[in-house]
């Protein structure tokens, strides 16, 4: 199954919300503009970006004569499309080792997505290391370990509660020792504040900073589809914390609304670049943000 059955299936919620809107070939008028809109708001766009996604159709609908139904569906398929379309969707991974830095708050699949992307990259003929850098989660390691089992590749880890910041370092000599091409590190989803957050990841930046200086660094935020616009909040305050880099949608299982993804790209201008599209090793894919778009409406 491709990304857009996976992504279709996923969607179905979101998709059956817009079904009777763009049924038929009758021409568009305000009370379809105005129908559009709260569909919108529910698929967890967000009130904000969905009024101005309307305005926007309107107004094309006006210079490109997008008068009927399937016209409008064709536009605002567009008008997604480009706004899900920021930066650069593919991993740059061009120095060796390559830093991946995954975060995410709790539950959202984070040690899942890890274990999917090490298989991707250990497939595509990388030498892949991971470091269990969320040592205050119990299990988290042990987790994190099935997957490298999984994915056949190599994990450093340490005891639980030990320092995150130690065994980063502890990754990073090891990644050096055994010439691995790229380190992907699971960090804490939650700790007792906000700041104590920031500075636990503030810490791991410095040591990789510190020591490896040159190399590509992807900071990739997990978010759970199913979230709602706290999605768009967990995106703000961690795009504060640590620089995301990309977006990893996950649990698109058929509850999910999905929209979420948009707002954020739109909100923050940070690419979604992987999709979790259910619990197998192989259910990680590139995204595509016209396939999505299409899916989800």
């Amino acid at each position: 199954m491709g990304f857009f059955e996976k992504i279709k299936k996923g969607l179905t919620k979101t998709r059956n919300a817009f079904a009777g809107l763009f049924t038929g070939d009758y021409e568009v008028d305000d009370e379809f503009y105005e129908e559009l809109e709260e569909r919108l708001i529910l698929a967890d766009l967000g009130a904000e970006l969905a009024g101005k996604t309307v305005e926007r159709l309107r107004k094309d609908a006006y210079e490109r004569m997008l008068t009927t139904v399937p016209k409008a569906r064709g536009g605002l398929s567009d008008i997604l499309t480009e706004t899900l379309s920021v930066g650069d969707p593919e991993l740059k991974l061009d120095t060796k080792p390559s830093v991946i830095l995954v975060i995410g708050v709790n539950g959202v699949g984070k040690t899942t997505t890890i274990g999917k992307l090490a298989n991707r990259l250990a497939e595509g003929g990388k030498r892949v290391l991971l470091c269990a850098a969320d040592t205050f989660r119990a299990a988290a390691a042990d987790q994190l370990e099935i997957w490298a089992n999984r994915a056949g590749v190599e994990i450093v880890r340490q005891h639980e509660g030990a320092d995150p910041a130690s065994v980063v370092f502890d990754g990073i000599s090891a990644a050096k020792a055994r010439g691995a091409d790229v380190i992907v590190i699971d960090t804490a989803g939650r700790l007792h504040n906000k700041a104590n957050l920031m500075n636990e990841l503030g810490k791991i930046n410095r040591i990789i900073d510190r020591e490896l200086p040159e190399a590509a660094k992807e900071v990739l935020l997990v978010l759970d589809a199913t979230t709602g616009q706290n999605g768009l909040i967990q995106a703000r305050q961690f795009q504060q914390i640590a620089g995301v880099t990309g977006i990893v949608l996950t649990k698109l299982d058929g509850t999910a609304k999905g929209g979420i993804v948009i707002a954020v790209a739109d909100s923050l201008q940070i690419p979604v670049k992987y999709v979790g599209v259910g619990e197998g090793i192989d259910d990680l894919m590139p995204f595509n943000a016209r396939e999505f778009v299409e899916a989800l409406i």
